[in-house]
């Protein structure tokens, strides 16, 4: 252990004494290893912005989507499908889902009532899909319990109201034959330009205000618990579910749901799909990147090590002649690269972390930014340590080989 100590100073010893020539070769193995370590580190942000964008289209991994139709057209649409989609629920333990409905509802506008596309959904819809309003925020379970509906809508229908903003905490009326007056609450970014207005509403307060036609006929109870017959469909239903179970429970969701729908067809799907190879793509991309910058550095240091070994060559040649071992010469030379890369590779590390920290999310990846933004990995850290460290045991192989094959007489005379 004292031998090792003794070898790593006196290589600090050497790299002092050479400090200028070492200096110029470690800048470009320190730009080598904060490349490798940030190039990694980006790549990890990257797949996680990728993955967001996809369960925003799509829900998160895994997201069982149950839908029904009728077999013939004529079926009686299923009273109890709300019912046993509370009963799934607690059947299975399930945290996060939420029924989706489509429908038109007439709503007032400065310039006159026309129909509006409405989606019934849950609160838990904005957890399964990231939704992220960007002004105001997303339903809340408080807003179940409140005396009038609340509403998310999009910027195209918050210009149409003549708003730029919810700074006046605008309300508009909604149905035709007795309209309710709702509070705007969030406001979403619209899906493509000139995109039509759009209203999101709670489930369980669009059939208590609003009704399935959207006419705003008040049902005057607490909720609703059973789809009105009259109605041409029955909602979607979305479940975020454990990855490993998503087979069994899909399989099981369905039965279930099927058991009360006579006369109508339950499917089951859900959205994993995978990475395509994307994450173990880009990360050797970003490592094939910083290890050819690495290898650039290396060569550089693997001349300067050459050029300083020619110099020592008469020292070496004393250092042998008393008593110094071949293996003694040998790992002090290759010490000085390793060392000298290992102070570069921290400064590059420190370097790539203090660059990650600092990069505007939003501007590079757009939209909401990273919602569940990674931390630093640490591997990408231990990879750019190591590739320094094994880029300074290659460069002080050469030199150090040379140094031991050199004799004594013929160092001493050099």
């Amino acid at each position: 252990m004292t031998g090792v100590v003794g070898a790593v100073v006196e290589a600090w010893g050497e790299l002092r004494i050479h400090k200028l020539r070492v200096l110029l070769a470690l800048i470009g193995v320190a730009c080598a290893v904060t490349a490798i370590t940030g190039v990694t580190a980006l790549v990890s942000m990257l797949n996680q912005s990728f993955k967001e964008q996809t369960e925003r289209q799509s829900g998160r991994v895994v997201t069982l989507n149950v839908n029904a139709w009728s077999q013939d057209g004529t079926a009686a649409v299923p009273t109890a499908w709300d019912d046993e989609f509370q009963r799934v629920l607690e059947r299975y333990d399930i945290t996060y889902a939420s029924r989706n409905e489509s429908a038109q509802a007439l709503v007032r506008y400065p310039d006159g009532t026309r129909p509006t596309q409405v989606q019934a959904v849950d609160a838990a819809l904005g957890t399964i899909n990231r939704i992220v309003p960007e002004q105001g925020r997303w339903f809340t379970d408080a807003d179940l319990e409140a005396m009038a509906p609340t509403l998310v809508v999009n910027q195209s229908f918050l210009r149409a109201q003549g708003l730029g903003d919810l700074s006046s905490h605008p309300t508009v009326q909604l149905g035709d034959r007795a309209p309710v007056t709702a509070a705007v609450v969030g406001v979403l970014r619209d899906d493509w330009p000139d995109a039509e207005p759009m209203v999101y509403v709670l489930y369980d307060q669009f059939h208590r205000w609003i009704g399935p036609d959207g006419s705003g006929t008040q049902s005057g109870g607490a909720g609703r618990s059973t789809l009105d017959p009259m109605s041409a469909q029955v909602p979607t239903v979305f479940l975020w579910v454990p990855t490993e179970q998503a087979h069994d429970l899909g399989e099981r969701i369905r039965r279930d749901m099927q058991a009360v729908s006579p006369g109508w067809q339950v499917e089951v799907w859900d959205n994993d799909y995978g990475d395509g190879g994307l994450d173990r793509a880009t990360k050797w991309v970003g490592i094939g990147i910083g290890g050819f910058a690495l290898l650039l550095g290396g060569l550089g240091l693997v001349n300067i090590a050459l050029v300083t070994v020619r110099y020592r060559i008469r020292e070496i040649g004393i250092r042998r002649s008393f008593g110094a071992t071949s293996g003694r010469i040998f790992f002090g030379v290759l010490l000085e690269s390793v060392v000298a890369t290992v102070v570069a590779g921290l400064v590059g590390v420190v370097l790539a972390v203090a660059i990650i920290k600092n990069i505007p999310v939003e501007r590079v990846f757009g939209g909401s930014g990273i919602q569940d933004m990674p931390p630093f990995p640490v591997s990408a850290a231990l990879t750019g340590m190591a590739a320094a460290v094994g880029v300074g045991a290659l460069a002080g192989l050469i030199p150090a080989t040379f140094a031991v094959r050199v004799k004594v007489i013929d160092a001493i005379r050099y």
